[in-house]
């Protein structure tokens, strides 16, 4: 379980520098909607505004997903229940870890 605690803590690390990225990507994009005077709803150039915004928000929302999944995945190797199947209650394949650490389900019940 060791190997599952720094691989989840690695990938935690990662997701919450993603998260204070587009943290700072949308602060960003909110400070040039308020600095712009211009009708970014009609800009020929390209991507308004708004949807810079709403692309990143949907991005942040993604990442805090995948932190609290992580986070989950943690709290069941702290608890003995990690690689556990929670709907049948059979191992997770090792594969299946390696390659989704944050899974609850064996390949099987998620199929």
């Amino acid at each position: 379980m060791d190997g599952a605690r720094e691989l989840l803590g690695a990938e935690r690390l990662r997701v919450l520098r993603r998260l204070a990225d587009l943290t700072g990507d949308f602060d960003e994009v909110v400070a040039a909607s308020r600095d712009a005077n211009a009708d970014d709803e009609h800009d020929p150039e390209g991507a308004t505004i708004a949807f810079e915004r709403s692309q990143v928000a949907a991005l942040v929302e993604q990442a805090q997903r995948q932190l609290t999944e992580i986070d989950a995945a943690l709290d069941r190797v702290a608890d003995g229940t990690y690689g556990v199947c929670e709907r049948c209650g059979r191992p997770i394949a090792p594969a299946r870890l390696e390659a989704r650490p944050t899974a609850r389900t064996c390949f099987d019940c998620a199929s």
